[in-house]
């Protein structure tokens, strides 16, 4: 076997033809498409990026996006670190190691300002300490990523990197547009809309259970008189059918269910809570985040007025590029 693949190889070689790993005798063998992944210059990492950057849009939370990630097939590991890999890898992949913009931090600022204008049309009061604070610090850190000074996290992964394309700028500037959308002028405004959206959830999330329960009774009562009615149109009937038929026409009479036309209303009812429903979770979605978006405004702004926001930045990538630096391998 071993000549016949070392004659193999050689026929390869001469006709220009990649030998498969597997077949080259030399360490452990390589799975096929892990090696179709080499030989086309793709990567685990880069497929694990296509599938975070194709979920993204369609999840409202870090959780809901980890939770797609491994619905779609993938093992996801929360730990210090987002880790991630496929059924076919050995080591887990952290989603860090992806780029700047598969960090934690950045992934939730994707999924949260995914939809958030950063229209800055509307006219916003100049005594405003929130917009004054905003408007500076936006400008200072376009600065930092013209001059290459600060963490280069693309807000659009598909486009180069720059000033307009940065994800710390996209999210202030969505951060001033949410202010002049909902006319927030003050941190006290803001902690009354972080309160008002807090209440109008836990609204929605009662009502989404109460109308959730009684759709359950609905449905339940529907599938009674669903199977009366197919045991009534049976011929004979055993002891414990007779005694199902006894149950199911009490739980009508119960509800006043007496004609078929009383079952049609029941469906209709079970449709009608049932749309309902849906239509409040989306309503819950977008509170959801409307309130994410409003704490983070407000985490954002505590960090402008407490710390310099400004060289934070700058010693992040300072400490990046001496991390860079370390891994650089020595000649």
């Amino acid at each position: 076997m071993k000549r016949v693949r070392e004659h193999s190889d050689g026929v390869c070689k001469a006709l220009g033809i990649n030998i498969h790993p597997n077949l080259t005798g030399k360490g452990c063998s390589m799975k096929y498409n892990e090696w179709q992944h080499k030989q086309n210059g793709t990567s685990w990492k880069e497929e694990i990026r296509q599938i975070i950057d194709s979920l993204i849009p369609t999840v409202n939370s870090l959780d809901e996006l980890l939770q797609a990630i491994e619905e779609c097939g993938y093992e996801v590991k929360r730990g210090k670190y987002i880790s991630i890999r496929t059924l076919e890898q050995k080591k887990f992949v952290r989603t860090k190691t992806l780029g700047e913009e598969y960090t934690e931090e950045s992934l939730k600022i994707r999924i949260t300002y995914r939809e958030v204008s950063t229209d800055l049309q509307s006219s916003q009061d100049d005594d405003s300490k929130l917009w004054a604070a905003y408007s500076s610090i936006i400008g200072d850190v376009r600065i930092l990523a013209d001059q290459h000074r600060k963490v280069p996290r693309k807000q659009n992964v598909t486009m180069p990197y720059s000033a307009d394309n940065d994800l710390d700028v996209y999210r202030l500037s969505a951060q001033l547009s949410v202010m002049n959308k909902y006319n927030i002028r003050s941190l006290g405004e803001l902690e009354g809309m972080i309160t008002d959206t807090s209440k109008e959830y836990e609204k929605l999330r009662v009502e989404i259970n109460e109308l959730t329960e009684q759709h359950d009774r609905i449905s339940s009562l529907a599938e009674q008189v669903k199977e009366y009615y197919s045991l009534s149109e049976k011929g004979e009937l055993s002891e414990v059918e007779k005694v199902k038929l006894s149950m199911y026409k009490q739980a009508m009479n119960n509800n006043n269910i007496l004609t078929r036309a009383d079952f049609d209303r029941l469906t209709e009812q079970s449709h009608n809570i049932s749309r309902k429903i849906e239509a409040l979770k989306e309503m819950l979605k977008k509170c959801r985040q409307q309130h994410e978006v409003f704490k983070d405004i407000f985490e954002t702004y505590d960090r402008l007025s407490k710390h310099d926001y400004f060289a934070e930045m700058v010693d992040e990538e300072r400490q990046r590029q001496e991390l860079l630096r370390k891994k650089k391998p020595k000649r």
